[in-house]
């Protein structure tokens, strides 16, 4: 039962060189700068992003993720989840209005993978950057790079899959779309989702805790995903797979890495969820199909590379 989380709502991603970062971020993702704050965070987002911010980088010794949050309908619901987090045993941490730049009060709280998480229910909204809420244009004339549209999800690897399925899926309402299942039929994949999209959030199992595989942002199409691959090419960055397509949700896509060792992933497309639909369920023995469709056969970076 869905119990008022949105969508997701921001990544704040550890960089080693914050520089490199941004350049990377906003020259060729095409993500937009909005701000910096004085512990010299830097704030970008996705041009249809309706809020202050989607993405923060952070400048740090070790690449990675510190958090990712999810956005709730009002207030109400914010305090209804800590309660039911609270009574489910988890601990939540409190985090005052405007410790992130714009964004309210949240509450931070770690799943069983070892990734923390956070709920808030108030974000500055400023609406499509450089278009108007009143007859808008079809879209900015000035965007850079990939010109990403929105952050869309983070695929995660971490132990406990099982009872991290059961934390999003009892307490923060969400459903699980796709799966992928051993020969016993124990989950070593899950993907998750709060709206109609095939997930907002996946994880696969792995003994280290609290390890990032990807940040994803959303593309408007597969000819934006073949040019997101000349850009790669063009800029010599470190290239991951594809342009190729997703058995598990369908979505085509192309993986590459920022200055730091972070993956990224750009894509278009993808199946729709509803609350009526049955989960799809892969075999692990067809994991490459289910990941690289065309090719069908996993590299080992893709598996083992992680921040």
């Amino acid at each position: 039962m869905r119990k008022g989380i949105m969508r997701p709502g921001h990544v704040q991603i550890r960089v080693l060189d914050l520089a490199e970062a941004v350049s990377h971020y906003s020259e060729l993702l095409g993500l937009i700068e909005v701000g910096r704050d004085a512990q010299g965070r830097v704030y970008l987002k996705g041009w249809t992003e309706v809020d202050k911010f989607s993405v923060v980088l952070r400048q740090a010794d070790t690449a990675g993720m510190d958090f990712m949050g999810f956005k709730v309908l009002n207030n109400a619901v914010l305090e209804q989840l800590e309660g039911e987090l609270i009574a489910y045993g988890c601990e939540v941490e409190h985090i005052p209005a405007d410790e992130l730049f714009g964004c309210g009060r949240r509450i931070r709280f770690q799943a069983p993978t070892g990734h923390y998480f956070e709920l808030y229910a108030d974000k500055q909204k400023t609406g499509k950057w450089g278009i108007s809420n009143i007859n808008p244009e079809a879209w900015p004339r000035n965007l850079k790079g990939m010109k990403a549209t929105r952050f869309d999800h983070c695929l995660l690897y971490g132990p406990n899959i099982e009872q991290t399925h059961m934390l999003f899926r009892d307490v923060l309402g969400f459903e699980l779309a796709e799966q992928v299942v051993d020969p016993e039929n124990q989950k070593v994949g899950i993907f998750m989702t709060v709206g109609m999209k095939s997930h907002d959030v996946a994880f696969i199992d792995c003994p280290e805790p609290n390890k990032f595989h990807h940040a994803s942002f959303f593309l408007d199409s597969w000819e934006a995903v073949l040019r997101a691959g000349d850009l790669i090419s063009m800029t010599d960055t470190p290239i991951d797979i594809g342009p190729t397509r997703h058995g598990l949700t369908h979505g085509q896509t192309i993986y590459f890495f920022d200055p730091s060792g972070n993956r990224n992933e750009v894509f278009c497309g993808g199946d729709y969820h509803y609350p009526d639909h049955q989960p799809v369920i892969w075999k692990v023995e067809d994991l490459g199909k289910a990941i690289f469709y065309h090719d069908r056969v996993l590299n080992e970076r893709f598996l083992t590379v992680l921040t």
